[in-house]
């Protein structure tokens, strides 16, 4: 079975090369796990354009690859999506941008939108019922705001505010004293790094009081720093359950002799899925019903499933930021089977 690769192996960023690099290690590592012998790796460089994106593409289906991995950015994959949907292809990209996503092209990567949801349904879950947000005024923040309102209106709440603020010039004072005045219960602060640290104490001053109003945050949490931010702490943010990721790290560290970035994970879940699927007919085994299997997947970062636009749905855990680190608030789910069944 061919399967081809698509990564920037010689993308003009230095970082974006070595990212390739580790994904590819992983790529390689889970053929090797898998111990299946008939699953051909072809690889392909993008070069993070997406005119070399589709290129690539082209050589790969000319290859025969009955599914192409990768690649990473939405530019290169919209490039690819056309020319893989022609031959019937189906396509396992890394981008996040879920407007690149659907007929045959399914996003396996991390997407903010799953994060938010779980925060909100938790907190609405332990009664909070007025939910506001600052959010960054970035694509980013675009799509967590829709993310936020469906969220809660799904949940049968009501937003009591929306404020953005600019992430590069780091104004939050009026922002944040205009969330204040919202009188909600729940307030979700998209943002991470130096900036969260600094909104938090912010809000503090402008009246808010966090032992009685719950600071929800995204993946943007998953940060260690956070936790010696005293303002934060009972915060709760959606992220892969802690450690989940150790055994592959672990493995990856023995083998390579380094730590794997986070994205790694991911080649090492799409070679790990296309070798799950490889007994099936050959160039009828990646059908959308199979890829779409309600039950979803068991992954690095836990278990996951495609939605038939071509998004993934994640069993996420929520964390509580405490100042010894993350504890587990709610665990991630093991099944996407209600009630466990």
């Amino acid at each position: 079975m061919r399967v081809g690769v698509i990564l920037p192996f010689s993308d003009p960023r230095a970082d974006n090369r070595l990212l390739a690099d580790a994904m590819m290690k992983a790529a390689e590592l889970a053929l090797f796990d898998s111990g299946k012998s008939d699953i051909l790796l072809m690889t392909a460089d993008d070069a993070g354009s997406p005119g070399d994106a589709a290129a690539a593409a082209q050589k790969l289906l000319d290859q025969g690859a009955e599914i192409i991995i990768g690649p990473i950015f939405s530019g290169s994959v919209a490039s690819v999506a056309p020319l893989a949907r022609d031959r019937g292809v189906p396509v396992l990209a890394f981008s996040t941008d879920r407007s690149v996503a659907g007929n045959g092209v399914y996003l396996l990567s991390f997407q903010p939108q799953s994060e938010v949801q779980r925060v909100i349904a938790f907190a609405a879950s332990k009664g909070h019922k007025k939910f506001a947000a600052m959010i960054p005024g970035t694509a980013y923040g675009d799509v967590v705001e829709k993310s936020f309102r469906d969220a809660v209106a799904a949940a049968g709440g009501t937003v009591g505010d929306v404020e953005h603020f600019s992430p590069t010039a780091g104004t939050v004072m009026d922002p944040a004293a205009a969330v204040a005045k919202s009188d909600s219960d729940a307030i979700l602060i998209a943002q991470g790094g130096s900036l969260l640290r600094a909104i938090a104490p912010t809000l503090s001053y402008d009246g808010i009081d966090a032992a009685k109003v719950q600071f929800l945050g995204t993946g943007l949490w998953d940060d260690p720093a956070n936790a010696k931010e005293a303002l934060l702490a009972g915060g709760w943010f959606a992220a892969p359950q802690p450690s989940a990721d150790a055994a592959f790290s672990d493995k990856y560290r023995n083998v390579f002799g380094v730590n794997p970035p986070q994205l790694a994970a991911l080649a090492y879940d799409a070679v790990s899925l296309v070798a799950f699927l490889a007994p099936g007919k050959p160039y009828h085994r990646f059908t959308a019903a199979t890829l779409t299997d309600p039950n979803g997947f068991a992954g690095v970062d836990g278990i996951f499933r495609f939605n038939a636009d071509g998004s993934i749905e994640r069993g996420l855990a929520i964390l509580a930021v405490e100042p010894s680190g993350f504890t587990v608030a709610d665990p991630a789910p093991t099944t996407f089977q209600p009630n466990g069944s």
